[in-house]
């Protein structure tokens, strides 16, 4: 067999080579399906977490080629609004648990909140580094370790301070059949994109968590130079004196 030649062989594994036999996946299908009668396998699946069994669905991107996610808990056909946390991208807080940002902890903690009430979303951007990529966003880290804070070093680099687009998250929305949230966000820029897409925003509720030594420049930078709404009394006595 040759290229990415496949074959289904009788036990109902598919397997597939490549010309010069470096790699070889073993891919099992249940005996019962027809493989040839599957079609599309739609990417909505039932994802047990540690807050409870949420909904995972993909959402292509056609003009960027990302694919975007969708969590879902709970009923969204209501009239009621529904409690929505827009979060982006963030390998370094999501999954390593950095504590340069804030971004592991407000995903978990939105979670949470989703799971206390008992239904709500979570739309999950692949807008990594607020839209300039992974690789910019490590290169802007080093410059933020030679001391520039997190809006100049995007910039030195040749980047707008935050080039996320949160049009797609309104279609996301949208297309869930959600249009009036409560939002989970410190952000004005994410509130005024969203309303401008035509979602209704009854309440933004502020999302103020992991507050440490090692990220409080980053987030008064957020809140000096981008304008996010986080009041003093929320960081936690971590905040940075200003002057003598």
């Amino acid at each position: 067999m040759r290229g990415s030649t496949l074959s289904v062989s009788r036990s109902g594994r598919l397997l597939g080579y490549c010309s010069k036999g470096a790699f070889f996946s073993v891919v099992t299908v249940p005996d019962q399906y027809n493989v040839n009668e599957l079609g599309e396998v739609p990417a909505d699946a039932r994802l047990p977490t540690s807050y409870g069994d949420f909904r995972i669905r993909v959402f292509h991107e056609e003009n960027t080629g990302l694919d975007h996610v969708a969590l879902t808990l709970g009923d969204m056909s209501g009239p009621d609004p529904v409690l929505v946390r827009v979060h982006s991208e963030c390998l370094t807080g999501d999954a390593f648990g950095s504590l340069r940002c804030d971004c592991g902890a407000q995903l978990d903690a939105a979670m949470r909140q989703i799971h206390d009430i008992g239904w709500g979303c979570i739309v999950y951007l692949r807008q990594e580094g607020r839209g300039i990529g992974l690789h910019a966003k490590i290169q802007a880290y080093n410059l933020q370790d030679h001391g520039a804070d997190t809006l100049d070093a995007n910039l030195l680099l040749g980047h707008p301070a935050d080039a996320r687009d949160y049009g797609i998250a309104s279609t996301i929305l949208s297309a869930i059949g959600i249009k009036s949230v409560c939002l989970l966000t410190n952000n004005p820029d994410k509130v005024m994109q969203l309303i401008q897409n035509g979602i209704n925003i009854v309440e933004r509720m502020p999302l103020v968590v992991g507050v440490g030594e090692l990220n409080i420049q980053y987030l008064t930078t957020k809140i000096d130079r981008m304008g996010h709404e986080i009041e003093d009394e929320h960081l936690g006595g971590h905040e940075q004196k200003m002057g003598p």
